[in-house]
């Protein structure tokens, strides 16, 4: 799934208002194929009764009620998630969708554009006839993300003889640490655009028929929208992992990944086993149609 990206800063602009509920916020649920990234747009077709429901539901909101988003969810195993157990047929980690354009059709469908927003963690999954769409409550991971992206920027970074836990250093040290750290994503980040800018021309060339004796090179359209990440690493880490051609279990890995270094690292390793594939058995584990989708920078 390559549909595009709107950059980071529009994504937190407005935090999200919960629907109520005991455990957590209750929210629409939209199972799909593939996981959905912060900052992703995904356009939708919508033409399932239950779903087209769903729709009118959102649109019944107000437009200030911050109320028009749906939680999506990769599918872990079936189609019809309502006819076994939800809660085993869907990853628990998902990301919701903001709708940012609808438009109706004659036949009482509608086509629309959503952008990736905020992670949650499904808690209950709730099946009832009325509504007749999937609902959940989940729990929101900002607070994980911000534990975690300290977390993340302190991996490898401790200082000699300093105790895990212990309060921060006076002399200068903690700004020491910190510079490093930033020096170090910086690294990771030129390293994941170098290994996904490779990948991207590679793919491009076997998708064309290859052979040529000119070096793969990447495409305009690529290079617009790593230009639009450029300095930083959590759009980065998301175009990357909503664009590159990995199985549904690698993306969830990667979405349930709450530290932006370490979704880099592992998106790292990632890109390097695919080239490995591509340069040795050249294949990727989708069709190449998937991956030559339209894509716009938002």
């Amino acid at each position: 799934m390559w549909a595009g990206l709107q950059g980071s800063q529009h994504r937190r602009a407005t935090p999200l208002r919960p629907y109520g509920g005991v455990m957590g916020e209750l929210i629409p649920l939209f199972p799909l194929g593939t996981p959905l990234f912060p900052g992703i747009v995904l356009p939708l077709q919508i033409f399932e009764p239950r779903y087209r429901r769903l729709m009118r539901d959102l649109l019944s909101h107000p437009e200030s009620g911050d109320r028009r988003f749906f939680g999506v969810v990769a599918i872990r195993q079936g189609w019809e998630v309502e006819q076994i157990a939800p809660a085993e047929a869907l990853y628990d980690i998902g990301c919701t969708a903001r709708v940012q354009a609808v438009r109706r059709e004659s036949d009482g469908g509608f086509r629309i554009v959503t952008v990736g927003g905020e992670r949650f963690r499904l808690l209950e999954v709730v099946v009832g006839d009325d509504p007749p769409y999937l609902q959940a409550r989940v729990e929101w991971l900002s607070d994980e993300e911000a534990a975690e992206e300290a977390a993340g920027d302190s991996d490898g970074l401790r200082i000699p003889g300093a105790v895990e836990g212990s309060p921060p250093c006076d002399d200068g040290l903690d700004d020491v640490v910190a510079a490093v750290a930033r020096g170090s994503l910086d690294l990771l980040c030129s390293g994941v655009r170098a290994l996904f800018t490779r990948y991207v021309a590679e793919v491009a060339d076997l998708g064309s028929g290859g052979g040529g004796d000119d070096e793969p090179t990447v495409d305009a359209e690529t290079a617009v929208l790593l230009d639009a990440v450029s300095g930083d690493p959590e759009a980065l880490s998301y175009l990357v992992a909503s664009a590159a051609l990995l199985t549904t279990e690698d993306r969830q890995s990667l979405l349930a990944e709450s530290a932006t270094r370490r979704r880099l690292a592992l998106e790292a390793r990632l890109l390097r086993r695919e080239l490995t594939l591509l340069q040795t058995l050249g294949a990727v584990p989708v069709p190449l149609q998937q991956f030559a989708t339209p894509m716009t920078v938002n």
